[in-house]
């Protein structure tokens, strides 16, 4: 089962738990079972059908641009990292 680490300001919705494991075979998937055991979380990670804009997604260290697409196995680790925009 992958392990999802969760973001500092939604680790409320999960009861404390910053990196709970749940099974899938893509991100999409993970999202869908963390929202079965932590309810509104879902809701927090997407908007409509697509990742938020202000959240990146690594899965095994590298960011992901195919989003919920993104295939993952049982051993990856994803991160939803607050995308930080800005420059020079």
């Amino acid at each position: 089962m992958a392990v999802v680490h969760i973001p500092s300001l939604l680790v409320s919705l999960t009861g404390g738990n910053s990196q709970p494991v749940v099974t899938g075979s893509t991100v999409g998937e993970l999202i869908d079972q963390l929202d079965i055991v932590y309810p509104g979380i879902k809701k927090r990670l997407l908007d409509g059908d697509r990742l938020r804009r202000d959240l990146a997604v690594f899965v095994d260290g590298s960011v992901r641009r195919d989003g919920l697409n993104c295939e993952v196995s049982a051993e990856s680790e994803v991160h939803f990292i607050p995308a930080i925009a800005g420059g020079w």
